[in-house]
């Protein structure tokens, strides 16, 4: 890449709870394939900031970058992500059930979710916290050039807003309806918020307010790479796009149980925005293309790129189902996951090594498939 494009490309990374390993997978192939590539502008949401801050916060070419996070999500196991005890989830579930068939009554403390997270805030200390609780290496890298910002998105339970954290170097705020950047330094706390799946992960103070998973309230998942100056988008998106067969096909036969009905918004919240946003994106290429240079005025084409799954995620957590521990199985199957076919809820939290380790290995051979294409746009 010149020197001009290097600082204009950005990585976009979308949620999707444990489906992040795909993105992973992708990453290993493309840093394979083309050794130079380097993405100075990175941005998260959800899981999809782990993967973000994991990266920025590593120095050298993105191939020495990527064997650690390859490793780290291949071996990811349940216990490392939530507490899995019975006790525990058994507590959590029973406080909340009386909290809303006594009206409230009740006088116990409120469980702020199903699970403890407690092991992944651990986790991410331990693997890119700096033992302060900001992030190891990222001060560094914007220092050096190597990174010009990491951005992460949350959603404020507080205010109802969007809020991209950012840090980085000579980067300008924006403000659109409700959502808007706030320039930061960027902690351990932020990442945790990112990936703080509604209802099933608690929602994380930060400052005077509680935030919780980015993906809520961000209708422009882009949108955050756009405002950081990026004229090259690849984003990898960990949704499949299923074809019109496939979407006529019923997953349930009867009434539709929890599981169907929350993967149903959970993927209309994380990951249909996402395309959504792309479309829009190329009918605004598209137009720009139509204005004289004195039309445009600050409209600058973005060159994007979307990587996605070549096969539903959520079916295929179906073959992992059995492994998960007993408890959390118990509290899934009680919500009808065996009842659908396509188990978009399931894949979000099936973080296990075995499903892990296969979502890599379809993220690798997608790219490789599209290898061709990805070379062409990113040289």
């Amino acid at each position: 890449m010149s020197e001009v494009d290097k600082g204009q490309t950005a990585l976009v990374m979308s949620g999707g709870g444990a489906r992040a390993a795909y993105q992973v997978g992708c990453l290993r192939a493309i840093a394979r394939h083309v050794p130079d590539f380097e993405a100075p502008i990175l941005t998260g949401v959800s899981a999809g900031a782990i993967n973000a801050a994991f990266l920025a916060s590593r120095t050298g070419p993105m191939g020495s970058r990527l064997p650690e996070l390859v490793d780290l999500w291949s071996t990811l196991e349940p216990d490392q992500v939530f507490d899995v005890g019975s006790l525990k989830l058994a507590r959590n579930v029973v406080r909340t059930g009386l909290k809303l068939v006594t009206g409230g009554w009740i006088t116990a403390p409120r469980p702020r979710a199903f699970v403890d997270t407690g092991p992944l805030r651990t986790l991410l200390n331990d693997r890119i916290g700096d033992g302060t609780g900001n992030l190891r290496g990222l001060r560094e890298n914007l220092q050096r050039g190597d990174l010009r910002a990491l951005a992460i998105t949350t959603s404020s339970y507080s205010t109802g807003q969007s809020i991209t954290w950012v840090e980085g170097c000579g980067i300008d705020e924006w403000e659109r309806a409700h959502r808007k950047s706030e320039r930061c330094t960027l902690t351990i706390e932020h990442i945790m918020a990112s990936a703080s799946l509604p209802i099933f992960f608690p929602a994380v103070r930060l400052g005077e307010g509680w935030y919780g998973d980015g993906g809520i309230r961000l209708t422009a998942p882009l949108a955050p790479a756009v405002h950081l100056g990026a004229k090259r988008i690849l984003a990898i998106s960990t949704r499949y796009a299923r074809t019109r067969a496939e979407a006529d096909r019923a997953s349930i036969v009867d009434y539709p149980p929890p599981a169907q009905i929350v993967g149903s918004i959970f993927s209309a919240i994380f990951l249909d925005l996402f395309d959504a946003d792309a479309l829009a994106l190329d009918r605004v290429n598209k137009l720009i293309r139509t204005m004289t240079p004195q039309q445009r005025g600050p409209l600058r084409e973005v060159d994007l790129l979307v990587l996605r799954p070549s096969q539903d995620l959520g079916r295929l957590a179906n073959d992992y189902e059995a492994r998960l521990p007993r408890a959390f199985r118990f509290l899934t199957r009680g919500l009808g996951t065996r009842e659908t076919k396509s188990n978009d809820f399931l894949s979000l939290v099936m973080f296990q090594s075995d499903y892990l380790s296969r979502l890599i290995e379809i993220g690798e051979r997608d790219a490789e498939a599209r290898m061709a294409e990805i070379e062409r746009f990113l040289k």
